[in-house]
């Protein structure tokens, strides 16, 4: 089995290849690059002091559950691009990436031209970290829990389409429900999506799946890049919310649809 993965570089993403690589024969990994150091260093958030404070919660997460960026297996291909410039491709450089029998799309930028519609033919999916369609866009989980809910902290995996994050739905994927970090919490639904997938890849059950289309009507936030601002970042971690407090909102937490739900 051949896969491709469309992704990004910090170490969440890199574990995704590196577990698809131990189910598949050989691995393309098209890496969009950005910086491993978010708040500290000016890329797609903006350095400040407040925005290192949080990101340096979240790095300290991420090494928790994925380590640090490292080298891949053998059977990993690479090819690398900045943030943003994958769309702007020819698809002869794409080629063997495209000829494989699955194709993964996780952190990459919001791919347009005549690349999405390769990766729709070619029935691409994508791990979309929120749950859609309560919440969709940037920064869904943060969202999630900056609204009150836990329980909406996980992933959605979807087929690509044009429109952002709004694909027909396989399934649903959320973390174990127990009281956690919340920066853990976001990782550990970044986890519960990769070995959803790892799993039903080396099982073929994948395309068993029916997609299930989008209720806009259920949609609680969708949210762009610019809303997280350093504002918005101070006052969530003034809140102080730690594992206790998300136990008790859990615990609290409504009835929800989801879609052939997948939990750790």
């Amino acid at each position: 089995m051949k896969v491709s993965i469309f992704t990004s570089n910090s170490a969440r993403h890199v574990s995704l290849a590196e577990k698809i690589s131990s189910v598949a024969d050989h691995v393309y990994l098209v890496q969009e690059c950005s910086t491993v150091f978010p708040g500290r260093v000016e890329g797609y958030y903006r350095k400040s002091p407040v925005m290192q404070d949080y990101f340096g919660r979240v790095i300290e997460a991420e090494q928790t559950v994925f380590g640090t960026p490292r080298f891949l297996p053998g059977n990993v291909s690479q090819l690398s691009f900045l943030m943003e410039d994958i769309s702007l491709a020819s698809l002869d450089m794409l080629t063997p990436a495209l000829d494989v029998d699955a194709i993964i799309v996780f952190g990459a930028s919001y791919i347009r031209g005549p690349l999405v519609d390769q990766l729709i033919a070619r029935r691409a999916i994508n791990i979309h970290m929120g749950m859609s369609p309560y919440y969709r866009g940037s920064s869904c989980n943060f969202w999630a829990l900056y609204d009150g809910n836990p329980d909406l902290v996980g992933a959605t995996i979807h087929m690509i389409s044009r429109g952002l994050d709004s694909g027909a739905m396989l399934f649903h994927v959320r973390p174990a429900q127990v009281a956690t970090d919340p920066f853990l919490l976001g990782m550990r639904a970044v986890e519960a999506a990769h070995d959803s997938l790892v799993e039903r890849l080396s099982n073929g059950s994948l395309a068993s799946y029916s997609e299930v289309a989008q209720d806009r009507t259920a949609e609680i936030r969708y949210t762009r890049n610019s809303q997280f601002t350093d504002e918005i970042a101070a006052e969530y971690l003034a809140r102080q919310l730690d594992a206790g407090w998300v136990g008790e909102a859990m615990a609290k937490a409504p009835p929800r649809d989801f879609i052939s739900l997948y939990q750790q």
